[in-house]
Parts: C-alpha cells; structure tokens; sequence
C-alpha cells in the first residue's frame, strides 16, 4: 500500500527498532531470522525491515525539470516476541502527539476462526508508552514509562507485578514426547518459573513441536542462562474446543480493546473501524499505582506479550509485531510553559495545589515533576514558587 507523504510532513510509518528482547518460543530465530553470536545491531536492523516502513525518493525529469515524489511503504513483514514478557521498543521520527482520540496503531496477525465469532488466533500484547524525559532521543533509565490500561486492566484475574523466568535449555538432552499430542516432540523443553498467584502456574515448560524444530532460545543471546521478564500477566484466553477428528482445537478469544494482536488489523489502518482493532489512545495511560496520567505527548513505545499459555500443536501464546501508524503525523507539539502543571496556560497558585495534589497521592501529572529530578515532593513545590516569583 502507498501513501502520498509531503516532502516536508513526518512519517506515518515506524521508523526505529530501539530494543528487541523476545521470550523464548517457535518463532524466534525465524521472525526474524537469527544466527548464532550475531550482534544484535544486525538483528535490530533485521526487525527494523520488518516492522518499519521506508520513504521511498524518485526523481525524474519532465520537460526539462527535475521533478521529485516521495512515497512511503508499509512494513514488509512481523516479528514474533516470543512467550510471556518478550518485547520489542520501537519509535516514530517524531513524537507522537496527544490529540485525546485514536493516536496511533500498532498491528499483529490476529485473526477470527471460522468456526468461532470472537476466537481464533488471538494473543494480547501490552502496550506501554515512554516519555523522553532526558532528551536523549533514545529509552534510557532516566526516561518515564506507563502502560495503556485496556479492557482487563481491572480484571480480578489480571496479575501486576507479575515475574518470569525461562531458563536456557540443553539442547542435547534426551527429549521427553508427549503420549497424547504427536506434534508435541518435547513437553520439558524450557523450564520457567513464575511468582504466579495461583500455586498451580508457578512452574512449567515451554513444549517444543514437530512443525518449528530450531531453537526456541535466541541465538544471538551469549552467556546468559536464564532470562527474566516483569509486567502485568492477563488472564488465559485460549479454549480447547475439541476438533471433529478428536484432536484438540484451541480457540483463542480475544479481549474488548487495547491490545496488539488482539483484533484483526484496520483493513485501510484507520481508526475507529468497526469490527477491526481502531487503535489506541494515549489518554488510557496510568502510573505503576493504575492513576490516570495526562500526557501531551510520546516518544517511545514498548509492547510485550501479556499471556503465559501454552496451546497444544499450536504453541504458546505469542504475540506477532506487523508494523504501526501514528494517525496525525503532522499534529503541533503543545507549547509547554515551565511550571504549568495543570496546564491551563498559565502558572500560579493553581499549580502549586496540582503539584500538592500528587504529592498526596492523586493522579499523576508528569509536569508535577518541576524541577526535573525523576520525583514529585516538596523541592517541586519550592521550584515552582521560584517561578512565580520570577
């Protein structure tokens, strides 16, 4: 698919693959291909072909003048991110802006079973978004991140603070088969252990299956052993039906809204389409305690995969990354006044009581961060006062 871009305008496309970590699982090492000890700037560039969109220049000459069009191309193809927790950090050539309704896309494979409404391949991935709040133009530590709470954010079953860890498997080891399930060619490929709060999920195996026989572990990963991933687990979403053959047939349904992978694509990746994933909007940012957050803009964005199953022949659950959009590529950057924390265009008493506000514990407002140090306290409240009385 084409796009007309103005030589001027923004990309709509992703452009920059930050980081890609993804859990063990059969898909890695194929999406992308991956190679034994390879740098991981190769497999970065490797993701960024597949997720990424390009601008495509042509000149030519038309009665004599030089005569340019730029046109952009859509991602070529999709990253896997593996079982629970696998990620990927990825980034427009510009911030996207708040414009308080569907902001931007980020798209999977996921797609509706024709024996099932509402099911089929399905698997959820979170988004969260980042905050450059050191100017770096790059994810650091000093930067500011909130996940997009969709539809099960609240869910009774959904687990915060939810940790994982796979351990790398030996892949010389006398395979264990499954009795039951032929495809499945090794049932305690890769041990994981868990901080799950139900007794009977704190441990398990990543099963290994006829149809991807390559190492699940990626490869270009060396000397590390075990790998661990923390967020926010939602509950299982897969069903096994049963198939007319007596085999099992897992049916994975997907969750109302706000998830990558979750939804068929946009078929023309616009928003608000029925039936299809519209998007997703800045304004469903919350903290680490699940506040609302008001943000008028953001840099950077990490999606992970949020469900721990395991479905048979299929595999695990494993969320696929196809490419994103920001859907206002040319939107005006709000002008920021120092110290305007409510952000009603002015700075007074008004913004001392919203920083005071914070500091007891009400909804988070990254301007409530006056003076820069990473924190909301009482030197903010000082900073302010000494931009008052300036």
């Amino acid at each position: 698919m084409m796009a007309a871009l103005s030589m001027w305008g923004n990309h709509p496309w992703l452009t920059r693959v930050f980081e890609y970590r993804p859990a063990p699982g059969q898909f890695i090492n194929t999406l992308p291909v991956a190679r034994i000890g390879e740098p991981v700037d190769s497999v970065l560039a490797r993701c960024q072909k597949n997720i990424c969109g390009r601008v495509d220049t042509v000149s030519y000459t038309f009665h004599g003048q030089v005569i340019t069009s730029v046109d952009t191309v859509w991602a070529e193809s999709m990253i896997s991110l593996g079982g629970y927790g696998g990620y990927v950090i990825v980034g427009f050539d510009h911030p996207v802006v708040n414009m308080h309704t569907w902001d931007f896309d980020i798209q999977g494979n996921a797609f509706y079973s024709d024996q099932m409404v509402s099911g089929g391949s399905c698997e959820p991935g979170i988004v969260m978004v980042g905050v450059d709040m050191d100017g770096d133009g790059v994810p650091s530590d000093g930067d500011k991140w909130y996940e997009l709470a969709g539809s099960d954010y609240y869910h009774l079953k959904t687990q915060h603070d939810y940790t994982i860890t796979y351990y790398r498997p030996d892949e010389n080891k006398p395979k264990t088969p499954s009795t039951t399930d032929h495809s499945l060619i090794d049932t305690t490929y890769i041990r994981w252990t868990s901080n799950d709060v139900n007794p009977d999920s704190t441990s398990g195996y990543m099963s290994r299956n006829s149809f991807h026989m390559q190492p699940y572990w990626p490869l270009w990963l060396r000397g590390e052993e075990t790998m661990t991933f923390t967020g926010t687990k939602m509950r299982c979403n897969a069903v096994d039906i049963g198939g007319n053959d007596g085999n099992p047939y897992f049916v994975q349904f997907c969750f109302p809204w706000g998830y990558v992978d979750n939804l068929p694509n946009n078929p023309f990746r616009q928003p608000g389409v029925d039936g299809y994933n519209p998007g997703f909007k800045i304004d469903w940012a919350v903290d680490e305690q699940g506040n609302h957050v008001n943000l008028t803009h953001i840099d950077f964005i990490k999606v992970y995969n949020a469900v721990n199953q395991y479905c048979g022949w299929i595999g695990e659950t494993s969320t696929e990354v196809a490419g994103g959009i920001d859907f206002h590529p040319d939107a005006v950057m709000p002008i920021v006044i120092a110290g305007d924390v409510n952000g009603d265009g002015e700075v007074g008493v008004s913004d001392i009581n919203s920083v005071i506000d914070v500091i007891l514990g009400g909804p988070a407002l990254p301007s409530a961060d006056v003076n820069g140090d990473g924190e909301v306290g009482v030197s903010d409240v000082n900073a302010l006062i000494g931009i008052i009385l300036k």
